[in-house]
């Protein structure tokens, strides 16, 4: 992929936006932390160049000024809500992330459970959470909220929630998800500074929609693709506009809150004119670090299909609801964006109907089209990185990879010991053996080195895939989509 974003100028202007904003205030700000912390894959994929550990190196530029709380919500505890990008909980993000963030030594405050009603998961979590010695707080929902201002910047509203102790200059605020909560737990950290004389201040740090880039700009349009199932809309800030006469981009739900969230920060603060619009509270910086704006253009089009085809599946398997579905629909045909765009796709559909099974398509980094399908032995996933790793190692169609003896004891393992209805070998299964094998086989050594060279590469499949098979194409850095058609009548482990 054509490089289109420098990560490098991208880091050293967001480090001084936060530096300079935090000299606004008493040498305390709360950063409102949207997005991902780590693993931003969506940012990676739409300004290419962008790397996934991005924010994580702008801390690391602020560590010492810095420290760290996340926050998730008991709503979305109890409905055990998934990160698409790695298909697990928010619950297990939030585990995941403190481990990483303490393995590189970044600060680490405290955990905040928001919108707390008793939920059962949320007091497993918590309690797991103080078995392991972390610092966990409790905020229910605030009284008063959203109209009555009095009684939310009041002891019955911010002021009964606990107050977090803090130390360094700035509080990052971040979560795994939206609607965790972040705004509520900044202002109400902000309520308790000036209760003890503090004057904090608030900032928000969002990368997208990037307000800079025009309202439609693929990039952003591929914003709202990915929150097709929450209803993001991007706008033009009318607080800016009418304030500065300058025309930028935010989205819907910032907008729509933001005399709220104005009215609180005056009340909180006693200026009136703390911020003039959404656009100001940000520090986004990542419209700068484009230097090849076509580039990203046509990434992010292609964002643009990826989601379209995973909104597809997602309703296919009942995970959104047809609203989504006619969100992305409309956002392709506003845009002019075909599904027929995804050069990967045909080659898949192609091979499905030749052989009549579930097929793998993977479009490599020369542009060259390698397909699998499934059979007896194994899926089409599988079938199709075995292909893939042949083709760039130069290993002929004929020659065997996998040695039946190691292959012979997996499917007996699958079969006569762990009783599985479906003796397959997955993804996972086939990586394993050949690891095995490249242990004495030097052109399975060799294969198995090209396995780094698949991130990155396009991929999609004629049925909707078996989350075992899709988890490990997410680890490979592989972008895969699927027909949203069900690859077996089978109503469970499709």
């Amino acid at each position: 992929m054509k490089k289109g974003f420098d990560n490098d100028l991208y880091v050293k202007l967001q480090s001084e936006k936060i530096l300079e904003r935090i000299g606004k205030f008493d040498n305390k700000l709360y950063l409102e932390f949207g997005g991902k912390l780590f693993d931003d894959m969506h940012a990676c994929r739409v300004l290419p160049g962008f790397e996934s550990d991005a924010k994580c190196r702008i801390l690391l530029q602020l560590k010492e000024q810095s420290e760290i709380i996340f926050v998730i919500s008991g709503a979305d505890l109890e409905r055990n809500k998934i990160r698409a990008d790695f298909g697990i909980p928010y619950g297990t993000d939030v585990l995941r992330l403190i481990d990483k963030m303490r393995a590189l030594g970044l600060n680490m405050n405290s955990v905040v459970v928001t919108q707390y009603l008793g939920q059962p998961a949320a007091d497993k979590f918590i309690n797991k959470l103080k078995n392991h010695g972390l610092r966990t707080y409790i905020h229910r929902k605030t009284k008063g909220y959203p109209t009555e201002v009095d009684v939310i910047v009041s002891d019955e509203g911010y002021g009964a929630n606990p107050y977090i102790e803090t130390s360094k200059p700035l509080v990052v605020v971040t979560a795994p998800g939206p609607g965790s909560g972040k705004l509520a737990t900044c202002l109400s950290q902000l309520y308790h500074e000036y209760k003890r004389g503090v004057r904090a201040g608030y900032a928000k740090f969002e990368t997208f929609p990037i307000w800079n880039l025009p309202l439609r700009h693929p990039v952003n349009v591929a914003y709202e693709a990915a929150t097709a199932d929450l209803g993001d809309i991007n706008m033009i800030d009318p607080y800016h506009l009418e304030t500065y006469g300058k025309t930028t981009v935010n989205y819907n739900r910032d907008i729509e809150c933001f005399p709220i969230v104005r009215s609180i920060l005056s009340k909180i603060t006693g200026d009136e004119h703390i911020y003039n619009s959404p656009t100001d509270m940000g520090v986004n910086m990542a419209g700068f670090g484009i230097v090849d704006d076509e580039a990203c253009r046509e990434a992010a089009r292609q964002e643009i299909i990826r989601r379209y085809y995973k909104t597809e599946c997602d309703y296919k398997t009942g995970n959104v609801s047809a609203d989504a579905v006619e969100r992305i629909r409309l956002l392709m045909t506003e845009n002019k964006i075909e599904a027929s765009e995804r050069h990967v796709v045909a080659p898949a559909i192609e091979k499905a109907e030749k052989s009549g099974s579930a097929a793998v398509a993977i479009e490599l980094e020369n542009g060259k089209f390698v397909t699998g399908k499934s059979s007896k032995l194994m899926t089409a996933c599988a079938g199709a990185v075995l292909n893939a790793v042949k083709a760039l190692s130069h290993i002929g169609d004929e020659m065997l990879l996998l040695s039946p003896i190691v292959l012979a004891p997996i499917i007996q393992l699958k079969k006569d010991v762990l009783r599985e209805d479906k003796v397959k070998l997955s993804l996972g299964d086939v990586l394993t053996a050949l690891s095995i094998c490249a242990a004495t086989n030097p052109v399975a050594e060799k294969a198995m080195d090209m396995l780094v060279r698949l991130r990155g590469c396009d991929a999609h499949a004629s049925c909707i895939l078996p989350e075992a098979d899709l988890s490990v194409m997410r680890k490979l850095g592989m972008n895969c989509t699927c027909e949203p058609e069900f690859g077996s009548k089978d109503l469970y482990g499709f």
